[in-house]
């Protein structure tokens, strides 16, 4: 892929697992070479195992640059990744948060657990209240995600979620499809290109 013109830095949201299904594993690294090859720093957590790691290393290893943002309090627990372009350790999990939020342009949450669907929530809560408006994307590898899918839409059945609100969020299964969809939200955001992200 092509330098991308609009996005510069994404957070990525996965799983410190790999997950039973290869394919969890063989897309984490084909979008952080994907990211990396198009010129984009990949802001993460910051660990070395599951697929956060898978992220990491395949982003490094074609030349991309990696942030890596975790807590003190995960930092042996997850085996911090030391081999990125910059790690940060911080106090506590939500100064985590909130700096990874704040260095990036928008999010792409992969497969994951309950700690991957609390960050994917919390941005995508931000997003429906206008915290902000960078967009936020599910990388729906393996069917991961379908579930999930059917339960936001039973949200929008019951009004509880606006449907245009469901509209903002992205839900690919293609990876070159999700980058062309935040490369042109990120076109559009107020947000983007406005602070200095380094």
């Amino acid at each position: 892929m092509s330098e991308l013109k609009n996005l510069k830095s994404i957070c990525i949201f996965c799983g410190s697992s790999h997950g039973v299904d290869p394919l969890f594993a063989q897309k984490a690294g084909e979008l952080a070479r994907l990211l990396a090859g198009g010129g984009v720093r990949i802001v993460y957590g910051g660990g070395s195992v599951g697929l956060m790691g898978i992220v990491a290393r395949e982003a490094m290893a074609v030349g991309g640059e990696v942030l890596g943002i975790i807590p003190e309090s995960l930092a042996a627990r997850e085996i911090a990744q030391e081999q990125i372009t910059e790690l940060r350790v911080v106090q506590s999990m939500h100064e985590r948060k909130a700096m990874m939020a704040e260095m990036s342009q928008g999010f792409i949450v992969l497969p994951g657990g309950i700690g991957t669907m609390e960050e994917f929530f919390e941005v995508f809560t931000w997003l429906q209240l206008g915290i902000h408006d960078k967009p936020v994307a599910l990388y729906n590898t393996g069917e991961y995600y379908d579930g999930l899918k059917r339960f936001l839409l039973q949200m929008v059945k019951q009004q509880f979620l606006k449907r245009e609100t469901y509209d903002d969020l992205i839900i690919e299964t293609v990876p070159e499809n999700l980058l062309s969809r935040l490369e042109t939200q990120a076109g559009k955001s107020s947000d983007f290109m406005k602070k200095d992200l380094s």
